[in-house]
């Protein structure tokens, strides 16, 4: 493989800069100038998920990215009519589907591929016609990872949350177990032809061993580089992720 090929792209997610902003009202801090902050520190593509209760990314926000972004934009959405309008006008580079529920604080799990497979392969058709990259973010389930293979999907996103959660809390076996189970399902996923990437609660110390999986071309981190960011600044944070990133190659 050339080094084209082997290197890990950082995708960071600007979500929650506009969650600060919305809970004062106006226009500070801007997403926008964020991402482009992100691109200048080392970001090959930023992530932005525009909920159905727009509680954080808005529309007004995507039009904006697509306008002034010169690397690639990841919209992430729920999988409604809405949602699948909104990127076929805006023609994003990728599209990750992802599971939403109005009550939970962040994405909590991994879509619901193998039980719905009719109507994603449906939703799926229109947006890759379009010539968006269509991601699905699912658990490390080989049920779910062979469903993706089969409806459509380019690429499947990996949820890192349950091994980031052992591994802040102090529960090593299970964090070693969730690891295990990302490098099957990363190895599984890759010979059925999908794109792996992973992402979800990924922060300095747990991001190593997730990087050092050989199948894995993206990682998608934001909530914890926008935290650091208060102490550090982005362009140190996000620098920093990618020294980890590539010393794990």
């Amino acid at each position: 493989m050339s080094e084209h090929d082997t290197k890990l792209r950082l995708g960071v997610n600007i979500d929650h800069v506009a969650t600060v902003r919305n809970a004062r009202g106006g226009h500070v801090p801007d997403p926008v100038r964020a991402a482009m902050l992100a691109a200048k520190a080392g970001a090959d593509g930023i992530t932005a998920h525009l909920r159905e209760d727009r509680r954080h990314i808005r529309d007004a926000d995507i039009d904006a990215l697509m306008q002034a972004l010169e690397i690639p934009l990841n919209f992430e959405m729920a999988a409604t009519e809405e949602m699948q309008a909104i990127a076929l006008r805006h023609r994003p580079h990728a599209v990750c589907i992802v599971p939403e529920r109005r009550e939970e604080r962040t994405t909590e799990g991994g879509l619901e591929v193998a039980g719905d497979k009719a109507r994603l392969t449906d939703f799926i058709a229109p947006l890759a016609e379009a010539g968006a990259r269509v991601s699905l973010f699912i658990a490390a389930d080989p049920t779910q990872i062979v469903a993706a293979s089969q409806v459509g999907a380019a690429v499947v996103e990996i949820h890192t949350g349950a091994y980031c959660d052992a591994h802040m809390e102090g529960r090593f076996e299970d964090r070693d177990l969730e690891l295990a189970r990302i490098q099957s399902a990363a190895e599984q996923a890759h010979g059925l032809g999908l794109e792996v990437h992973a992402g979800h609660g990924l922060a300095f110390d747990t991001v190593g061993p997730i990087a050092a999986i050989p199948e894995m071309r993206e990682l998608n981190i934001g909530h914890f580089l926008i935290g650091e960011s208060i102490f550090i600044g982005l362009d140190a944070a996000i620098g920093h992720m990618r020294r980890l990133m590539d010393a794990a190659r």
